[in-house]
């Protein structure tokens, strides 16, 4: 029996790396495609917000350079699909992150991370990758159940050197 596809989902560090040709995320991506089922690895409009941002006013002019790469290659690129606007209601997105913050999940200013975990769920992704340590300190158990009233499930949130190091033959 054939694994289930797994809908992931990419935070924008993420794609900022594979711009950069950051090997463990490069190695990440291999070993998702070798190990992994999935056929749908999304960008969220909140994704693309925070990218489109940064290439105009990035703090560095490096990290200016990765965000005009990382969208050229979101636009030529067949692995991420890109998704501009969302098959459900924005107010549904921004009162999910909302209660994510207001319940000490992610902190009251990571309002962006709020909504891409948010969106994320909404989207019925199993995983999303990222390497943001906000993301990696939400508490599973409490997001579950907090997400569980929306009738959604919260994805898995990994790192890319832990799929590696997870799913590594």
């Amino acid at each position: 029996m054939a694994a289930k596809p797994l809908r992931l989902a990419v935070d924008t560090n993420v794609l900022l790396d594979v711009a950069d040709e950051v090997e463990d995320v490069l190695d990440a991506f291999s070993v998702i495609d070798r190990r992994i089922a999935s056929d749908d690895q999304l960008v969220t409009p909140s994704v693309l917000d925070e990218l489109a941002f940064l290439c105009d006013s990035g703090a560095t002019a490096s990290l200016r350079r990765s965000s005009r790469k990382a969208l050229i290659q979101l636009r030529s690129g067949t692995r991420f699909r890109p998704l501009i606007e969302l098959p459900f209601g924005e107010n549904t997105v921004e009162r999910a992150a909302n209660e994510l913050r207001a319940r000490g999940l992610l902190p009251v200013e990571e309002v962006h991370d709020s909504l891409i975990l948010a969106e994320a769920a909404l989207l019925e992704c199993s995983l999303l990758l990222t390497s943001d340590e906000h993301l990696r300190a939400v508490d599973h158990e409490q997001a579950t159940l907090l997400l569980r009233a929306y009738d959604l499930a919260a994805p898995v949130i990994a790192t890319p050197r832990e799929i590696v190091r997870k799913f590594y033959q």
